[in-house]
C-alpha cells in the first residue's frame, strides 16, 4: 500500500466512471466468504476458553478438538447417562430409605444399581477423570480434580458398602450417578456456548481471486495466483480483484480497498500507482506488473498480524475453576482432619465413614451448573438480541472495558456518501441536482448513486440524458436538455481551466467530497458529499460518556475527514490516516497507558486491531475476517448494541458471582457439618440430609440463572437508562498521531 495514500485522499480527487459490462463475479474470483461451518482452533481460542489448561479442564474429554465435536459427544453421552442412572438411583437402597419407598424384590435386584453405577463411573465419568488427571500432572487443581475425587471416593466406598467392607451408611451409588450426569449437563452448556462460528485466517485467504489472469505476449491466460511471480504481469478487469501486489502499468481506475485501508470511497489508481492484493478495481481494466506474491504481500502481512495478535492473548481465568481449586483443597483438608480428630477420639470406624461423607459431601453439583447456565443462558438471551458471543471470555471482559475503539466507515458511519451541501449559481438547488443527477443516471459510481438518491428523496423530475461519457480520475459528461453537462472533482475544474466556487473550500476542510456541475463550459454549482453519521452513534457515544467510558475513532481516512465526524459526535480521540497495518499498534497504545480496550470494526482492515482489543467487537454487516476475529459479533450495524453487551457482561459477571456463592457456600457449610465439627452437642449432619441441601442448591443456583432472561438487551434500552457517573466537557477532541 503507499506512503502517498492518505495525501491522495485528502485531495478528494472524484472521478466517475460508468461499469462497462456488469461482471460474472465468480470468474472475477468475487466470492462469498463464508466459512462459518470452519472449526479451526487458534491459539487464541485455547487461550481465552481455556481449552489448553482451563484450570485443569484440558481433560475434558480431550477438548483440544472441533467444538461442534464435543457439543454432540457431551450431548449424546448426558442422554445416555441420564437413561443409565435413572435405575441406578431408583434401584439405591439408600435413596429408598430417603424417599420412604421399597426397591423392587427379584432375583439380581441388588446388583442393578452397583452394576449400572460402574457404568455411569467408567464411561459418563471418563472425560472427568482424565481431566482429573491432567490436572494432577499440571499440579493445578481445580474443577475435574474435585469431581473426579467425588465421583472415586463415591465408586470405592459404594462398591466397599455393597460388598460389606464398609458401613451400608456408604452405599452412594444413586449420589454417583446424578453427580456424574449433572455434570455432564453442565459441561454440554459448556461446550455448546464455546462452540466456534467461522476462521478469520480463511475469510483472508478467500479475498484473493481464484484466478488471475496473467499477460503473456499477446496471449492472456488464466493462472493461480498462487503460480505468479515478481515480475508478472496480470490484467485486472472490471469488478475484478487484484491477485497479488504491484504496479499499474497500463489503463486507471477506481480501486475499493474498502476491505484492506477501510478507506470510504474508491481511491484513484493510474499508471505508476500501487495496487494490493484483494482490492477490487471498479470501473475500467488495468494491468499491473506484480511486485510481491504469496507471503510478502500486503493481505498475507494482515494475516499474521490476526495470527499473532490472536496468539499473543492472555488466558481467561474462570472463576468456576478458582472455586473448584479452593473446594479442593477445602474437602481434602477437612477429610484429613476429620480422620486426625475422629481417630483421636477412640473411633477410627467413625473417622472413616465421616472421612468419606466428607468427600462425597464436596461434590460440586451446583457448582457445575454455577457457571455453564449464565454462560448458556445469557448466551441464548444476547442472540435473540442480535449479539453473538463467540468468546466467553470476551464476554467476561466486556465489563471492565473504559476505553471503545470504533472504526470510523461502516461503523460509525453509515459506509456511504450522502448529499449534505450545495451551492447553485443563476439556478436554484433543485435545478442544479436535477442536472447533476442527468449527467450520473448511466454511472453506477457511488457518488453517483449518491446524487441521484438525493434527487429522487426531493421528488424533482430528472431530465433525459445522452451522449453520455466518463473519465477516469475527472468525472462524467452528457447531453442535457441541450446543454452539456458535467460533473467532477478538481481534476475537471483543470481541464477546463476554471476555478473552484469559493464556498467549496470550506467543505473540503471539513473533509466533505466536492463536485463541481459544468453547464455550457461554466461553472453552474458545487455539490457537497459525505459519508452520512448514524444516529445511533451519536446515542451510543452520548451513552458511553455517561457510563464514564472513553470513546475513540479510528481510521484510514484523511485527518480532515476524521475531525468533521469527531466533532460531530464528539469523540474523545481520533486516530486518522492509519494504515491496516498500524491499527492493532494504535490498540496496544491505548492498551499500554493502562486502558481496557473493546474494538467495534466491521473490515478486514479491522481485524487485527480486533483480534489485539481486550474485547473485538465485529458487526455482523462487516466483513467474514472482522466477525471471525472478533469475540462478540453484533448481528445489525447499531453501535448502540456494545452498550447491551456492557451490560450482559455486568449482569452476567454478577450472576456468576451470586451463583459461586450459593454453590461454594453450601460445601462452606455442609462439609465441616459432615465431618462432625458439631459432634460434641450431639449433632452429625446425615448423608440424606447432606443430600438434600446439595439439591436444594442446584435448584437455587438454576433459578437464580434464570433470572438473565428478563434482561432487555435492545439497542433501545441499552442507551435509555445510563448510568450518570460524572459531568464531561462539552468539545475538546484530541488527535491521535
Amino acid at each position: 500500500m503507499p506512503q502517498e495514500h492518505g495525501a491522495r485522499v485528502e485531495q478528494h480527487v472524484v472521478h466517475h466512471h460508468e461499469h462497462e459490462a456488469a461482471p460474472d463475479h465468480e470468474a472475477n474470483g468475487l466470492r462469498d466468504n463464508t466459512s462459518c461451518d470452519a472449526h479451526v482452533r487458534t491459539p487464541a481460542h485455547e487461550a481465552r476458553t481455556g481449552h489448553e489448561g482451563h484450570g485443569g479442564h484440558g481433560g475434558h474429554g480431550g477438548h483440544g478438538g472441533h467444538g461442534g465435536d464435543h457439543v454432540a459427544m457431551f450431548r449424546r453421552l448426558f442422554w445416555l447417562m441420564l437413561a443409565v442412572s435413572v435405575p441406578t438411583v431408583l434401584f439405591s437402597g439408600m435413596f429408598a430409605d430417603l424417599l420412604g419407598y421399597v426397591v423392587p424384590a427379584f432375583p439380581g435386584a441388588a446388583a442393578v444399581s452397583p452394576l449400572l453405577g460402574t457404568v455411569v463411573y467408567l464411561w459418563g465419568g471418563w472425560p472427568f477423570l482424565t481431566g482429573a488427571v491432567a490436572e494432577v500432572r499440571s499440579g493445578k487443581p481445580g474443577m475435574m480434580l474435585l469431581i473426579g475425587m467425588a465421583i472415586t471416593v463415591a465408586f470405592l466406598s459404594s462398591w466397599g458398602a455393597t460388598l460389606g467392607l464398609l458401613s451400608h451408611d456408604l452405599d452412594f451409588w444413586w449420589e454417583l450417578a446424578l453427580l456424574v450426569v449433572i455434570m455432564l449437563l453442565g459441561h454440554w452448556l459448556e461446550m455448546r456456548s464455546l462452540a466456534q462460528t467461522s476462521s478469520a485466517l480463511d475469510s483472508l485467504a478467500a479475498l484473493l481471486p481464484d484466478e488471475a489472469e496473467k499477460v503473456v505476449g499477446d496471449e492472456v491466460i488464466k493462472v493461480a495466483p498462487s503460480d505468479l511471480t515478481v515480475g508478472d504481469v496480470v490484467a485486472v478487469r472490471p469488478g475484478g480483484r487484484v491477485p497479488a501486489d504491484g504496479d499499474v502499468v497500463e489503463g486507471g481506475t477506481d480501486v475499493d480497498e474498502s476491505m484492506i485501508t477501510g478507506e470510504s470511497r474508491p481511491v484513484p489508481r493510474q499508471s505508476g500507482d500501487h495496487v494490493v492484493a484483494g482490492t477490487v478495481a471498479t470501473d475500467n481494466a488495468i494491468r499491473i506488473r506484480v511486485t510481491a506474491v504469496g507471503a510478502e504481500t500486503a493481505l498475507a502481512g494482515i494475516q499474521r498480524l490476526v495470527s499473532e495478535a490472536q496468539s499473543s492473548t492472555t488466558r481467561a481465568q474462570l472463576l468456576a475453576d478458582r472455586a473448584a481449586a479452593w473446594l479442593f483443597w477445602f474437602a481434602l483438608g477437612a477429610a484429613v482432619i476429620t480422620v486426625a480428630v475422629w481417630s483421636a477420639v477412640g473411633s477410627p470406624s467413625a473417622a472413616v465413614i465421616r472421612a468419606i461423607t466428607v468427600l462425597v459431601i464436596a461434590c460440586p453439583h451446583a457448582l457445575g451448573l454455577a457457571i455453564p447456565l449464565v454462560v448458556s443462558i445469557s448466551t441464548e438471551r444476547a442472540a435473540r438480541a442480535g449479539v453473538l458471543v463467540k468468546d466467553r471470555g470476551s464476554l467476561e471482559r466486556m465489563r471492565t472495558v473504559d476505553t471503545v475503539l470504533f472504526d470510523k466507515t461502516g461503523t460509525l458511519t453509515k459506509g456511504e456518501p450522502v448529499l449534505r451541501d450545495v451551492v447553485a449559481v443563476e439556478r436554484d438547488e433543485d435545478q442544479l441536482i436535477a442536472l447533476a443527477a442527468a449527467a450520473e443516471t448511466d454511472s453506477q459510481h457511488p457518488l453517483a448513486r449518491a446524487i441521484l438518491r438525493a434527487a429522487h428523496e426531493r421528488g424533482l423530475d430528472v431530465p433525459h440524458a445522452a451522449d453520455f461519457q466518463a473519465s477516469t480520475a475527472v468525472g462524467v459528461g452528457a447531453t442535457v436538455d441541450g446543454h452539456d453537462v458535467a460533473v467532477g472533482g478538481p481534476n475537471l475544474l483543470d481541464e477546463r481551466g476554471l476555478d473552484p466556487l469559493e464556498r467549496s473550500a470550506a467543505w473540503a476542510r471539513d473533509g466533505a467530497i466536492v463536485l463541481h456541475v459544468l453547464v455550457d463550459g461554466e461553472v453552474a454549482g458545487a455539490i457537497a458529499l459525505a459519508d452520512e453519521v448514524r444516529q445511533e452513534s451519536r446515542e451510543a457515544v452520548e451513552a458511553l460518556h455517561r457510563s464514564d467510558v472513553r470513546v475513540v475513532m479510528i481510521t484510514g481516512d484523511a485527518e480532515a475527514v476524521a475531525r468533521s465526524v469527531a466533532a460531530d459526535l464528539g469523540i474523545d480521540q481520533v486516530f486518522a490516516g492509519v494504515r491496516p497495518e498500524n491499527k492493532s499498534e494504535k490498540v496496544v497504545q491505548l492498551q499500554q497507558q493502562g486502558r481496557t480496550v473493546a474494538m467495534v470494526g466491521d473490515g478486514v482492515n479491522d481485524a487485527p486491531a480486533l483480534a489485539q482489543a481486550d474485547v473485538g467487537v465485529a458487526l455482523g454487516a462487516g466483513t467474514d475476517v472482522a466477525i471471525a476475529s472478533a469475540g462478540v459479533i453484533l448481528a445489525s450495524d447499531d453501535p448502540r448494541s456494545v452498550l447491551s453487551v456492557m451490560e450482559l457482561s455486568r449482569v452476567g459477571y454478577r450472576k456468576m458471582k451470586q451463583n459461586l456463592w450459593w454453590a461454594a457456600g453450601y460445601n462452606i457449610a455442609a462439609v465441616p457439618l459432615a465431618a462432625g465439627v458439631l459432634a460434641p452437642v450431639g449433632f452429625v449432619l446425615p448423608m440424606e440430609i447432606g443430600a438434600l441441601l446439595m439439591s436444594a442448591s442446584t435448584i437455587v443456583v438454576a433459578a437464580n440463572a434464570q433470572l438473565l432472561r428478563r434482561m432487555d438487551l435492545s439497542p433501545q434500552a441499552a442507551v435509555g437508562a445510563p448510568r450518570l457517573v460524572r459531568p464531561r466537557p462539552a468539545c475538546c477532541v484530541a488527535v491521535g498521531p
